[in-house]
């Protein structure tokens, strides 16, 4: 029996019905004409458009819990929580009609004009109440992309401010990643982004992300690596000279890279240097924002303080598109008192988009969820995987906190050795995910699992035991057991 006659065998003729007809009440067109409208006319992000339209693309068409329904009737369960956004778990009534009474009361107005409204005051003082105490202060836009395009804005102006206007570059991370804008693709490191991209943002570098699994040499422990690859950083300031450097940014864990979480000596050397170079300190907070690692930001799991840190997906579970960058108090005072700061956007603090977050962070306040992450579900899910495939012949290594994991696919995990064609060993046990319905995501030859943060045990049991599924069939067809 194949793999894919197993999964749908698993869904009892009378679930199965159910699912197909709660799908056909939300659907208006068959599955063959939506699949043939969107070739006609949707381009999709970061795709093979001429590949996916060969085969067609699953048309989702309902969603509630932990679950996606698409246009067949398929259930699925989302290890992804959308985009690592979901983080309240869809259906929530809640941020529904938060959204329709605020569009009754005012859909939109800017806050260009000396103006302002109450979602954006309520959701400014909540978010200041919810972040480290340093964080006071924040300016809204729509992605995090936008978010980091900001941060440069930000980080210029501020050093304008101090008289020091030859500070200029920033430093990033080989393999990070910050946006698709041109200045977010400019300050993530990777390549493939860069090879499409012949106007990128001047004055951006890269020094060599902490990725140890895949590019520790020698006997380093994993803690040696990390400090080491930290002190890359001092290397680059002294390089292009510390009065010419404005900031370092970085994900506290990289998160579209694979999941890789850094040694504890990487972070607290890097904030070191930081300070002894007097150079700003960016945590991209996008992904590790609202309670993913258990903490309700992840740089607080990793124990450092930045000046500025960039949010979206989670500040509004994804309902309804935001983003923002915190500003730490000496950051928003040097802003505040020189005078005018040349940047905004049609929809900043956009009062419909302020409304949603604000019920949405409530959600994850009152509801307690980032604490049950950190006490109850993180833990459950951390062990539950580790448990399940931590002896698995193609896992070399599990990293994660909370709810969010990366699994290193390995053609020897004792030697560390990476599979020669990984992409594509990835793609193949993302296929066997999807096909068994389960979102999984691949990254190059690690596979990513970041549930909405509302999953219970049962659930998880369910993400882990078809993640396994996918994991073994990747590995017979591999010829490996």
């Amino acid at each position: 029996m194949s793999y894919r006659t197993e999964e749908v065998a698993y869904v009892q003729p009378a679930q199965a019905a159910a699912s197909a007809q709660a799908a056909q009440a939300t659907q208006q067109r068959s599955t063959a004409e939506y699949r043939a409208l969107d070739a006609a006319h949707h381009i999709h992000p970061f795709s093979d458009m001429g590949a996916l339209n060969r085969t067609g693309s699953r048309v989702i068409v309902k969603a509630q819990g932990v679950y996606l329904w698409d246009s067949d009737g398929n259930k699925v369960i989302d290890g992804m929580a959308g985009l690592w956004c979901v983080n309240v778990g869809y259906g929530r009534k809640e941020l529904a009609d938060a959204a329709y009474r605020q569009m009754m009361e005012l859909p939109y107005y800017n806050t260009f004009f000396k103006t302002t409204h109450p979602p954006v005051i309520e959701l400014s003082a909540l978010l200041a109440e919810l972040a480290p105490e340093p964080f006071n202060h924040f300016f809204y836009c729509n992605s995090g992309s936008e978010g980091n395009d900001t941060v440069l804005r930000i980080v210029h102006h501020y050093w304008a401010t101090q008289g020091k206007h030859a500070k200029k570059f920033v430093i990033s991370r080989k393999n990070g990643y910050h946006g698709s804008t041109i200045a977010g693709g400019t300050l993530g490191g990777m390549g493939y982004m860069h090879e499409q991209m012949p106007s990128k943002v001047e004055n951006i570098v890269h020094i060599d992300q902490p990725y140890f699994f895949g590019e520790a040499q020698g006997n380093l422990t994993p803690e040696e690596f990390a400090l080491a690859r930290a002190q890359q950083l001092e290397a680059k300031i002294l390089e292009i000279g510390a009065d010419n450097v404005a900031a370092f940014i970085g994900e506290p864990f990289q998160g579209a890279g694979g999941v890789i979480f850094p040694a504890s000596t990487y972070w607290p050397e890097i904030q070191r240097i930081c300070r002894k170079y007097d150079i700003l300190l960016v945590a991209d907070e996008v992904i590790g924002g609202f309670g993913r690692t258990g903490e309700w930001f992840a740089h607080q799991y990793f124990g450092f303080e930045p000046d500025l840190i960039t949010l979206a997906k989670g500040l509004t579970s994804g309902y309804i598109p935001m983003g923002a960058v915190g500003l730490h108090d000496r950051v928003a005072k040097a802003i505040i008192e020189n005078g005018d700061f040349n940047h905004g956007l049609t929809y900043s603090g956009h009062p419909v988009a302020a409304a949603v977050a604000v019920a949405n962070l409530k959600l994850l306040r009152d509801e307690k969820i980032v604490e049950r992450v950190k006490t109850d579900t993180g833990p459950y899910f951390q062990k539950k995987l580790r448990d399940t495939l931590g002896n698995h012949p193609i896992i070399g290594e599990i990293a994660g906190a909370g709810l969010v994991a990366g699994l290193q696919l390995a053609q020897d995990p004792k030697t560390r050795k990476r599979f020669a064609n990984g992409g594509d060993v990835g793609t193949i046990c993302r296929d066997f995910c999807f096909n068994g319905n389960l979102v999984m995501r691949a990254t190059g030859d690690r596979m990513l699992l970041s549930p909405p943060l509302v999953i219970n045990k049962l659930e998880i049991d369910e993400i882990v035991s078809k993640a396994k599924k996918a994991i073994d069939a990747t590995a017979q067809q591999l010829g490996i057991s």
